[in-house]
Parts: structure tokens; C-alpha cells; sequence
């Protein structure tokens, strides 16, 4: 559980950069507005510490330090490591309503990655373990519902979190959105130029221009970047009219131009269905993974 340690020196609490770099900063007038209401009223909640690292509360020690104001310390004893702390961060942000959609989806993506490689630590556990038992030990009778082995190994590895978040429903329930804006999340995630991202953040640029920008190549991002906003508007009009099939002109039924106009706008749907179906192997095969390795984990404890 939590302690507090009011008796902390301020000197002696540890900033990290890379904890502080976790969350987007608040912008000028969310920072302007907890000052004022700093300087007003106090600082009313505690900044919480792993052992001397600050976890949660940087705006509000840095205004504190400023003005040279009191604060109150709460410690965190349940973290292992840097990890616990970004999945705790994680929880935390994703409640609080002042985080924009795209940090929430951006969130909950992160939480999925250190869920999947804890569920795949742990499988390996577990196979490790029954490989360096001695022959018949798994028939052996013990107390309790887990062969000890295997419960020495898993004790081994870092908590699996109960939510697997293992479809885009699941990271929507997680993050307060529609898998549909998942999906444009993940896109601007994994394909989008820092310049479009920096767009998105600022809410210049709205999640369903952004991932249709971030379909084109990065120096196309870029360069339509340097535009401003109205020119990352006009590349995602760009793209969408690109993507519309063409009006035929109406010919004589089994004519060659008929034919040919047919198979031209039938090329754009096939390119499209194969890309749609490569994605969905891709992410079949993630799931499969996933599925065996929360399998093996239920058969040791069933």
C-alpha cells in the first residue's frame, strides 16, 4: 500500500526524464490555469514517489519549486520496476478527462505492448521450467492447485494485468473510444512523420485526416507538413479523392472499352482487398500467438 513521506527532502527527489517525456506536457493554458489555482489554494494533492523518483505530480513540483510552496509526498510500494511504473501511469492518465483522444488510444497501445511481452516472458517461463524438470515431475503429487516449478517461474517473471487488450473493442473500452478511432490511432502510431503526430497533439490535425496523411510515404508527410495545417487538410482531401473510383462512361453492353474501364476500376478494390487481408492475417497471427500463450499460463493453474 501507500505510505506517506512527509518528511522527505525535496532535494533529494529524483526527476526523470523519461518518466516526465511518458505523458504529453499540458499545454500553456492548462499550465497557466493549475498555477493559478496552485498559488490560489495550495498544491491539494500529493505527488507520489517511487522510493525517491517522482511518478506523478511533475507540473505540479516544478510550480511548487517556483514559487518556493509546501507539497505533500505519498509513497507507491507496489512498483517492481520502471515498468510497474509506466503501466500505473498508464491507468492513471487513461481516467482522467483532460487527455485527448489520440494520448488516450496512444496509451492504451502502450499498455498492450507490456501486456504482450509479460504473457510472452511468462509462456517461456513456464516452458523453460517443465524442460529442466526432471522426468515424471509433472506427474508428482504437491499441495495446491500449481506444479511449484512452474509457479517458481512465473513468480519469476513480471505480473501479467488480467486485460489481455487483444482486439481494437477491447482497447476502445480501455481508452473511451470507438474501435474505428482505434484504428486510425494505430495507423497514426505506427505509420505517421513526427510533424504529422506534432499536428495531431496540438489538435490542429483531427485523427481521420491524420491517418489518411499518414498513408503516403514520410517525405510526402513532411513536405505537406511544412504547409501548415490547411496543406496536411488539403493532402488528406488529396488522398480520399484518389482513392474514389472514377464514373465509366456509359458504352455499349460487351463492347472492349466496357471491358477495359471494368478492369481498371476492379485493379484499385483488388489492391485494396489484398492489403485488407494481409492486415487481417497479421493481426490473426498476434492474436493466435497471444491465445496459446494465455493457454499454456491457464492449463498450469487449472
Amino acid at each position: 500500500m501507500t505510505t506517506n513521506l512527509d518528511a522527505i527532502d525535496p532535494a533529494d527527489i529524483t526527476l526523470l526524464p523519461e518518466l516526465q517525456a511518458y505523458i504529453d506536457p499540458l499545454t500553456p493554458d492548462e499550465h497557466e490555469a493549475l498555477e493559478r489555482s496552485i498559488l490560489a489554494e495550495g498544491c491539494r494533492d500529493a505527488l507520489v514517489l517511487w522510493g525517491k523518483v517522482l511518478v506523478d505530480g511533475h507540473n505540479r513540483h516544478g510550480i511548487c519549486t517556483k514559487h518556493g510552496l509546501p507539497f505533500r509526498t505519498v509513497q507507491n510500494t507496489h512498483f517492481q520496476s520502471l515498468e510497474d511504473v509506466h503501466l500505473w501511469m498508464i491507468d492513471q492518465h487513461l481516467g482522467r478527462r483532460s487527455v485527448s483522444e489520440f494520448q488516450r488510444g496512444v496509451l492504451a497501445l502502450r499498455k498492450r505492448e507490456i501486456i504482450a511481452a509479460r504473457r510472452a516472458a511468462a509462456a517461456a517461463a513456464v516452458v523453460a521450467a517443465k524442460a529442466e524438470a526432471p522426468e515424471g515431475a509433472a506427474d508428482a503429487p504437491w499441495e495446491g492447485d500449481a506444479d511449484p516449478a512452474v509457479a517458481r517461474a512465473l513468480a519469476s517473471v513480471p505480473r501479467v494485468p488480467d486485460e489481455a487488450l487483444d482486439t481494437r473493442e477491447a482497447l476502445a473500452r480501455a481508452a473511451r473510444l470507438t474501435a474505428a478511432q482505434v484504428k486510425m490511432i494505430e495507423a497514426i502510431h505506427q505509420n505517421a512523420a513526427p510533424e504529422v503526430v506534432a499536428a495531431v497533439r496540438s489538435g490542429e490535425l483531427s485523427l481521420n485526416a491524420a491517418a489518411v496523411v499518414a498513408s503516403l510515404p514520410e517525405d510526402e508527410q513532411r513536405s505537406a507538413a511544412a504547409g501548415g495545417a490547411q496543406e496536411l487538410k488539403q493532402a488528406a482531401k488529396r488522398v480520399r479523392d484518389a482513392k474514389k473510383k472514377p464514373k465509366a462512361d456509359p458504352a455499349p453492353a460487351g463492347s472492349a472499352s466496357q471491358d477495359a474501364s471494368s478492369s481498371a476500376s476492379s485493379a484499385p478494390d483488388a489492391a485494396a482487398l489484398q492489403a485488407r487481408v494481409a492486415e487481417l492475417e497479421a493481426e490473426n497471427q498476434r492474436l493466435r500467438q497471444q491465445v496459446q500463450a494465455l493457454q499454456d499460463l491457464l492449463a498450469e493453474h487449472g
